[in-house]
């Protein structure tokens, strides 16, 4: 019985664990090491309660809202010693018309706060209705709304008009 709870948790590790990184990557702006220990974070705490979790509705969707959890917890705790920085580190590589895109959409991501950021990620990325995205950061659905409104005319004014010419035709 135990082997087979590991067996169908290691099986969802491996099948869950890209697009969790993936989205860990953009909630942290392109910080990809920090992604990877937020990925390793969520798992972590799904595999302790991996019973509960198997029998869910949705185990995909309670591991997303793990990894948002683990994130904003993160960045409520952060030390006071490490500073943002404007630099970042090398990403896997990737079609060189699409290089430019990314290295922008991320630069104005990581000028969001990161709540604004939670919710675009989870909203745009994760494809999450209102509601979706309320339950899983712990709050309303109306405080969903405005961080999207506001995040995304923060984006429109740091991306500008510009933005269309790293888009391919």
């Amino acid at each position: 019985m135990r082997q087979t709870r590991a067996d169908g948790y290691a099986e969802f590790a491996a099948v869950r664990a890209g697009q969790l990184y993936r989205s860990a990557c953009l909630m942290t702006a392109g910080d990809t090491h920090l992604a990877e220990d937020l990925v390793q974070e969520a798992l972590g705490r799904i595999y302790v309660r991996w019973g509960r979790v198997s029998r869910a509705d949705n185990p995909a969707a309670y591991a997303q809202t793990v990894l948002t959890r683990v994130f904003l917890a993160h960045r409520r705790r952060r030390s006071s010693r490490e500073r943002a920085t404007d630099a970042f580190p090398d990403l896997p590589a990737v079609e060189e018309a699409d290089a430019p895109l990314r290295l922008t959409l991320l630069q104005a991501l990581a000028r969001l706060s990161p709540t604004d950021r939670a919710v675009v990620v989870l909203r745009y990325w994760e494809d999450r209705s209102v509601e979706e995205t309320a339950q899983t950061m712990q709050t309303t659905s109306a405080a969903v709304r405005t961080r999207s409104t506001r995040a995304l005319r923060q984006l429109r004014e740091l991306l500008g008009e510009g933005i269309g010419e790293y888009a391919r035709p």
